[in-house]
């Protein structure tokens, strides 16, 4: 989720859309909303409300500071676990 936000704020259903447009990922709306309350509530997003003419205000989520942090480092691990999981299957020893 932090990783979709890189690409700037937007609200659930975008989210959901880039998300799911991305292959080998994919998710539903009754697992986004949740973890996008979870992660406003540990600090790595902000959300702000905006009117719709077509129903409830939109709610747009971006990262703060603390979740661009976070998505720092969890992209070092990341790397580092796919570079390790690749050696295994290449046969090498790292």
């Amino acid at each position: 989720m932090l990783a979709a936000l890189k690409q700037g704020e937007a609200y659930g259903y975008e989210l959901l859309q880039r998300i799911n447009q991305t292959d080998g990922l994919g998710m539903t709306e009754s697992t986004v909303y949740p973890l996008l309350a979870r992660l406003t509530e540990d600090g790595f997003l902000t959300v702000r409300a905006v009117a719709s003419k077509s129903g409830p205000p939109r709610r747009y989520y971006k990262l703060t500071r603390v979740g661009r942090s976070r998505l720092q480092e969890m992209s070092h691990l990341w790397n580092n676990f796919s570079a390790g999981v690749e050696s295994l299957l290449n046969g090498e020893n790292r």
